[in-house]
């Protein structure tokens, strides 16, 4: 095995070690997942039948044009942002297309800067592509934000992607316009230096008002910005395996170059109920954001009455990431939790040791038994 392997995703690990108890008979409440517990929305699941009577054959490897015309639509109406047909690229899901943008984009030596907490795949994807993590510890005190003086201190003529993924995961963060706009102005000094615009979390959100993405806030920087999405969170499509690329067309294009020669395509028929994602009725993404956050507020209240524990109050996405007070291994903490029948997610798989992450993505009841478990957990051991 090749020594740039890397290991398996820590989330996936102790999402099997909690499917072989349940296996067992034991009864263990998953919390490690970043899946919604919805369906796909009627229409998504119409359109994929009636796809089924077509031929469905091979597909341009940046999408269907039929898809990437709604993708276009979707972004003009969402941030009032214009691309071309060669401005975007669709992938097996948004995690594929952030993997073939570093395969694409990075040589030895590149820098890519990653906030933590950060999403689990981030370094690993980039030293897997030849480059090197720089990894930015940020504060709960700032909710786990990226400012402009953190950045400027880590740029450098090696920077090649800087990551910004908003609402974040595993913190829930959020970024204003005006904090946007500070990155950019620090940015605008490093020419050679794009930005990943993780939006996959962009319609979940708790906070009053629309949702910014970098290249809206910041249109200096539009041809250096990729911006990612896909169906997964919001539309309930995770095994649909449905993302997208938008951005500067010499970039899109050494993306889709890489998607030709590693699997052509995304599937043909999830192409189809992604148009119908899009292009639907949109209403119930705020009835199930609703959800989320009665889901976030129950398991908060129980959560905070545990004086072991501190959280800062997610503004977007489905997880909590709690930090255990005094806690010096947080991956035995969460093998004990999973003995005592809770799974969750270390938060040193996220880059921040001593905190846990529990996803709110599941039924209430069992969220808030599971929470009952973890406190539990603690006032016994720690």
């Amino acid at each position: 095995m090749s020594s740039n392997t890397p290991p398996l995703s820590p989330i996936l690990l102790m999402a099997r070690r909690a499917a072989a108890l349940r296996a067992e008979g034991r009864d263990v409440i998953d919390l490690t997942l970043g899946e919604p517990d919805f369906s796909p929305p009627g229409h998504v699941l119409a359109a994929a039948q009636s796809g089924l009577g077509e031929k469905l054959g091979y597909s341009p490897s940046n999408g269907i044009p039929e898809l990437r015309r709604a993708i276009q639509t979707n972004l003009l109406l969402k941030h009032n942002l214009a691309y071309t047909n060669d401005q975007i690229t669709v992938g097996c899901g948004a995690k594929q297309v952030i993997f073939n943008a570093f395969m694409a984009s990075l040589r030895v030596g590149d820098e890519v800067i990653i906030p933590a907490p950060y999403w689990a795949s981030y370094p690993d994807m980039v030293r897997m592509c030849g480059g090197t993590a720089v990894i930015v510890h940020t504060a709960p005190e700032n909710g786990f934000r990226l400012t402009p003086e953190m950045l400027a201190g880590v740029l450098n003529e090696r920077t090649r992607w800087v990551v910004l993924n908003a609402p974040g995961n595993p913190s829930g963060t959020l970024y204003s316009k005006d904090e946007l706009q500070g990155l950019a102005e620090v940015l605008e000094g490093f020419p050679q230096t794009f930005v990943m615009s993780d939006d996959i979390y962009s319609h979940i959100r708790y906070t009053s008002g629309a949702y910014t993405t970098l290249a809206a806030a910041a249109p200096q920087l539009f041809e250096r910005t990729l911006l990612v999405d896909g169906v997964s969170k919001a539309y309930a499509m995770t095994g649909w395996r449905v993302g997208w690329g938008c951005g500067p067309a010499n970039l899109i294009g050494a993306i889709t170059s890489v998607q030709s020669q590693n699997c052509t395509q995304t599937s043909t028929l999830s192409q189809l109920a992604a148009i119908a994602a899009l292009s639907g009725p949109q209403g119930f993404l705020e009835e199930r954001t609703a959800i989320y956050r009665q889901r976030r507020d129950a398991a908060m209240a129980v959560l905070r009455r545990c004086p072991a524990l501190e959280i800062v109050e997610p503004d977007g996405a489905f997880y909590l990431f709690p930090k255990v007070k005094d806690l010096s291994n947080d991956s035995k903490l969460a093998l004990l939790l999973l003995e005592a029948g809770v799974a969750t997610v270390p938060g040193s798989a996220f880059g921040t040791p001593g905190h846990l992450r529990l996803s709110f993505a599941t039924d209430e009841a069992l969220l808030v038994e599971g929470c009952r478990r973890l406190v539990a957990t603690l006032e016994a051991n720690v």
